[in-house]
């Protein structure tokens, strides 16, 4: 290798530029092939570099979110579930309620796919650039327990700070004790106008008191933090799973 070369390669190195460093020499022969300016070539170069950072920086994105599955809302069936207004989801699914610091709840009975919209709408939100995590309502409360078991309170509180959007799901299916309940206000209390959230859940709000140790009172609380910038989707329908199962079993009789 020529010592321009190694000197140009070196550069590109220092710079942190291993797009343009990878690609400089096919993309030169390719335009000269073409008789393009060295304008052109220089675009084009940058223009791969651009593309490998962005790709690379949503990739760290998904990861650091820590979705359990992948799920698009390109294959959520909005046939299954008529009553859904597509448009509303879809105009959501532009995020832009997070530079709102508003939230998103969804809700309806277990299997409708509410949690499959939330990865969704997480998952379009790291595209776009934003920090995201995802929780379960219990991992959550887990989490909370034991930095206070390790007195890492305020790092987690930190941690959250910095994130845009966090999806929390499946709050109400599992009841939380006293000491649960006061770290779940404490982390609504800390996101409220601050961090946007996508909640899904089972029950209606009225039922929300039975989740928190039986405090109206502090149930109260939060839904007023919650529900003071939201939009709320409602799912109507039958389980998915339900429907897929007994279609499975009804094959199987055929």
């Amino acid at each position: 290798m020529k010592y321009e070369q190694l000197l140009l390669n070196s550069y590109l190195k220092t710079l942190k530029l291993p797009t343009i460093r990878a690609e400089y020499k096919t993309l030169a022969r390719k335009c000269s092939q073409e008789n393009l300016t060295f304008e052109d070539f220089l675009q084009q170069l940058v223009e791969l570099e651009v593309q490998h950072r962005t790709a690379a920086a949503i990739d760290r994105r998904l990861r650091q979110a820590r979705f359990p599955m992948v799920k698009e809302m390109g294959h959520f069936k909005f046939a299954d579930v008529p009553k859904l207004n597509k448009k509303y989801v879809l105009d959501l699914y532009r995020c832009q309620f997070i530079d709102q610091r508003a939230n998103l709840v969804l809700t309806g009975p277990p299997g409708v796919g509410k949690t499959h919209l939330a990865i969704a709408f997480g998952r379009e939100a790291c595209r776009r650039g934003y920090k995201v995590r995802f929780f379960t309502a219990a991992e959550l409360v887990n989490t909370y327990i034991e930095a206070r078991q390790e007195r890492t309170v305020l790092k987690l509180e930190k941690n959250i700070s910095r994130c845009d959007l966090i999806v929390i799901d499946e709050l109400g299916y599992i009841p939380l004790d006293r000491i649960g309940a006061e770290h779940l206000f404490g982390f609504f209390s800390q996101c409220y106008e601050q961090t946007s959230l996508i909640v899904t859940t089972n029950l209606p709000f009225a039922d929300w008191p039975q989740v928190f140790a039986d405090d109206e009172r502090l149930a109260g609380a939060l839904l007023d933090r919650l529900t003071h910038h939201v939009h709320i989707v409602e799912i109507i329908a039958d389980s998915f799973r339900l429907k897929s199962r007994m279609k499975k079993d009804k094959d199987k009789e055929q």
